[in-house]
């Protein structure tokens, strides 16, 4: 990674990364000051391309080791009673572009992520109205997006063990933030699996298929798996690791996005979120991780959304380096610094934000 003047320059970036960094965004950071995050801001991947669903023919198809097959369309879906999740939803790969070497892949720096409200109904009343066999291990979710992943033509899909696809959070969803789902966030249903990764939440669900053995696909295999080099097999990803992110403060400048803020009182403000329990602990620095300072804590919107944290800092003149630090229920502690793997996954080291304090305005 190369320096001119104060931006970074990463070496290496491809015309192929540079198309996924166009038809895939993440959401800006200023957007960290709504709890609910409006639509076309919440953080998108897609990986093959966004399929043409005709809503009037769709049909989920419910199959495999049950003791009666379920098929539903969309009218019958949504005259069951609905139920609402706030959920908080994070890429895997969020912080990759932050690796040195760099996997190439998407190129996330921390934006990945965004909270919604997702309305449907529970996976698990779907199972028990199919009857789940005794033998059953897991269940398999396929979307309509088709392509090619690994040298490997496929549907994109992933499987959850059978206990955790059917524990009440659990939801197949057709509204986002009180209306349909728009067609980038899986219209017209998907899989929503409050506390894990984004790969978990399958878009277009088209099929769920029970199966009496561990799914082999390749998006649960060999995809979203933390490993060092190729030939492992790897830890599969599931939950996701605590994270805190600040809401910049004072105005950037356009190309770095380094801040400037005024001397005096500063109010920092961000939120913080863990798939592994509710955020217990927020700490901030603004040395850039010498010392640190007990954030104040505010109120999640459910076990499953982020939570806000604030501040106050009395900014002095000079060149600060702001980092956030969340601490969950488990225990976890975000890291100050990263630990690389094969496919960028996981990177939760605490954010670095550079701000210069001016002595006045002007």
């Amino acid at each position: 990674m190369a320096t001119i003047g104060s931006s970074e320059v990463v070496e290496g970036i491809s015309l192929d990364e540079v198309r996924l960094a166009t038809r895939n965004h993440g959401m800006p950071l200023e957007a960290l000051r709504y709890p609910l995050t409006p639509a076309g801001l919440h953080y998108l991947l897609i990986h093959f391309d966004i399929p043409g669903v005709d809503p009037a023919r769709w049909r989920l198809s419910v199959g495999g080791h049950v003791e009666r097959p379920v098929v539903l369309d969309l009218a019958t879906l949504r005259a069951l009673p609905p139920t609402t999740v706030t959920v908080t939803m994070e890429c895997a790969g969020n912080g990759r572009a932050l690796l040195e070497p760099r996997p190439v892949s998407q190129p996330w720096v921390s934006e990945a992520v965004g909270t919604a409200e997702w309305t449907g109904l529970p996976l698990r009343s779907i199972l028990e109205e199919a009857g789940v066999r005794p033998e059953a291990v897991d269940v398999v979710f396929t979307g309509a997006d088709h392509g090619v992943d690994g040298d490997e033509e496929q549907n994109y899909a992933r499987s959850l063990a059978i206990a955790d696809a059917l524990r009440d959070e659990v939801l197949l969803a057709y509204e986002m933030n009180g209306a349909p789902l728009p067609p980038q966030h899986g219209f017209p249903l998907r899989l929503v699996v409050p506390g894990w990764y984004g790969m978990a939440h399958v878009k277009w669900l088209r099929d769920i298929t029970v199966t009496d053995v561990p799914f082999r696909g390749y998006q649960q295999s060999h995809a979203y798996r933390l490993r060092t080099i190729e030939e492992e097999e790897g830890k599969p990803l599931s939950r996701i690791l605590p994270r805190s992110l600040i809401e910049p403060p004072g105005f950037p400048e356009f190309l770095t996005r380094s801040r400037v803020v005024d001397r005096g009182p500063c109010t920092l403000r961000g939120r913080a979120w863990s798939g592994w329990g509710p955020v217990e602990r927020v700490e901030v620095s603004t040395d850039g991780g010498r010392t640190w300072s007990d954030a104040e804590l505010g109120d999640e919107l459910s076990p499953w959304s982020w939570r806000p944290w604030s501040m106050a800092w009395d900014a002095q003149p000079g060149e600060h380096e702001l980092c956030p630090r969340a601490t969950d229920a488990a225990g976890n502690v975000q890291p100050l610094e990263p630990e690389w793997n094969l496919g960028g996954y996981a990177n939760n080291s605490v954010q670095r934000v550079p701000v210069t304090v001016r002595r006045a305005s002007g």
